[in-house]
């Protein structure tokens, strides 16, 4: 990597460091107009559905039209960022393409742009875009690209706690990354910060988001034994449900052997009685 490179980067790895400073401390710990970047998590907030945008077809749209049945991945970018949201998208489809649950059958998956400057061409351009990498039928019914005005993108990105800032020399924002579980009612579930996403945490994400109304057995079982950690954005062993359920399992296996073992006795009991009844019979027939 040359030294270009690493000096452009390197604005990206304090900001994404800061926010995840910003969302554990919950305390700013940049200074200056970083200082006002970041996600505050608000799980169960709930966002406003009567908000309106337009979709990448140039159609007014309230969010309550992708909500009530499935639950809703969301993603705020803008599309003409000239690199952290490229690579969310990159991550994104990186992790849907590795996902059996598939927006619009599972799921709605929305992009929704928090600069109010852009329009539904520059949406339709960037949806053709990634709905042809992510290259899976039906794919373009349940990817929505979102454009709006200032104030329904505030009230949402409010709602969720994205905060972001315009940097008025460069005209370039200054933000965070993150995907966002919502339920199918409209409320925020799951964080998922970064640019790259577990294939697995988003499907349990999602799996939690419905209620169980999506996924397969082996997502439920993982959920039993799972945590989410939104310090982290991951989900982790649940070390102590497993452990009541090895315990409840170590009861069940002691009870089950003594059972059997009782059963034996009994049995052998009964055998030795009968044995000794008819060694009884012999003597008083001799």
């Amino acid at each position: 990597m040359t030294l270009r490179r690493l000096m452009l980067l390197l604005p990206l790895g304090l900001l994404l460091a800061g926010s995840f400073c910003q969302t554990v401390a919950g305390k700013d710990a940049l200074p200056g107009p970083l200082a006002s970047v970041g996600i505050d998590q608000k799980l169960d907030a709930q966002v406003p559905l009567d908000a309106e945008f337009v979709d990448d077809t140039g159609r007014a749209v309230a969010l309550q039209e992708y909500f009530g049945t499935k639950p809703v991945v969301l993603s705020l970018v803008y599309f003409e960022c000239p690199m952290l949201c490229k690579m969310v998208n990159d991550g994104l489809v990186r992790c849907l393409r590795a996902m059996k649950l598939e927006p619009g059958k599972d799921f709605q998956l929305l992009s929704v742009s928090f600069n109010s400057a852009e329009g539904p061409r520059l949406a339709s351009d960037r949806k053709k875009e990634y709905v042809r990498r992510y290259n899976r039928a039906g794919a373009d019914k349940g990817w929505h690209y979102l454009t709006g005005k200032e104030p329904a993108i505030e009230a949402l990105t409010a709602a969720v706690g994205f905060r972001y800032k315009l940097d008025e020399e460069t005209r370039q924002f200054a933000h965070s990354s993150t995907l966002i579980v919502l339920t199918p009612e409209g409320r925020v579930s799951r964080y998922f910060p970064g640019v790259e996403y577990a294939p697995r945490d988003l499907r349990l994400g999602l799996v939690e988001a419905s209620k169980g109304k999506i996924g397969e057995v082996v997502d439920h079982v993982l959920l039993f034994c799972f945590n989410y950690d939104p310090a982290t954005g991951k989900y982790g062993l649940a070390i102590m449900r497993l452990l009541r359920v090895a315990g409840i399992l170590t009861v069940l296996i002691m009870a089950a052997g003594i059972s059997r073992l009782r059963r034996q006795e009994r049995q052998s009991a009964t055998s030795q009685g009968n044995g000794a009844e008819r060694d009884t019979g012999m003597s008083d027939e001799s």
